[in-house]
């Protein structure tokens, strides 16, 4: 169970926290204390702040994050979570398309992180974690536009740790593999042969099965606690072990 110490004090804003990975990762930081403010344009669970946010516009990600310390009195970890899928190659999506989901994707930790950054430097335990994937650091079919993306998280991961660790804020990353959640479940249920494409889905990570949202959240809240203070500018993969292990076949 987590100590419900941890982040006692603290105020916690995740983005896309209505649903997923992101409402784990909510309700997780709330177990260990941690007054939790979503930023979504869906509202999340009744037991945390839900401000109305849109990622991809600056007005929005701005005036919210304002609302949030206006509200709960202070901010000191963000996890920007939000994030839209696109899949195939370089071929099948525009440059709308490409437009859209960078804004959101890329942009939009660059949105929020711009406007938290005031109020987390006046935090003694100021964490952001951006949510990468398992795409920036293995290369997957069918997934050119959002590894692009999420291989920009990861660069910049590290750029804002560099730049931000003066002021006493910590900027690390979470590389899920691919996560038992309700988008992975809608890809599923659309493939030719939904059960076919589970297993394959389980197959080609180590160990087997889909990520638990809750060993991300777990992974979000180990970066973000105050405890973990010698922690920064690192990416954190939580995937079964498909980034860096290489196993022979099982035998039939």
């Amino acid at each position: 169970m987590p100590d419900a110490t941890e982040f006692e004090g603290l105020v916690a804003i995740v983005t896309g926290g209505a649903q997923g990975i992101g409402a784990a990762i909510a309700d997780r930081l709330a177990a260990g204390g941690a007054r939790v403010a979503i930023l979504d344009l869906n509202p999340g669970s009744a037991d945390h702040v839900w401000v109305e946010a849109d990622l991809g516009n600056e007005e929005s990600v701005s005036s919210a994050v304002s609302t949030v310390v206006e509200t709960l009195g202070r901010l000191d970890i963000v996890v920007n979570n939000a994030a839209i899928s696109a899949a195939g190659t370089i071929e099948d999506n525009d440059d709308e398309t490409w437009a859209r989901v960078l804004s959101v994707n890329v942009t939009g930790i660059a949105r929020t992180a711009r406007a938290a950054l005031p109020h987390l430097r006046q935090s003694p335990s100021a964490a952001i974690v951006n949510l990468g994937s398992i795409v920036a650091t293995a290369g997957l079919p069918q997934r050119a536009l959002y590894t692009a993306a999420k291989g920009a998280v990861l660069a910049l991961t590290r750029a804002m740790a560099a730049d931000h660790i003066q002021d006493g804020v910590r900027v690390n990353c979470v590389n899920p593999g691919t996560a038992d959640t309700p988008w992975v479940a809608r890809l599923v249920a659309a493939a030719e042969d939904p059960v076919a494409e589970r297993t394959a889905l389980e197959a080609r990570q180590p160990h087997g099965r889909l990520v638990a949202p809750t060993e991300i959240a777990d992974a979000v809240a180990y970066l973000a606690s105050p405890r973990s203070g010698s922690t920064n500018g690192t990416a954190l993969a939580v995937d079964g072990g498909m980034q860096d292990l290489r196993l022979r076949p099982r035998s039939s």
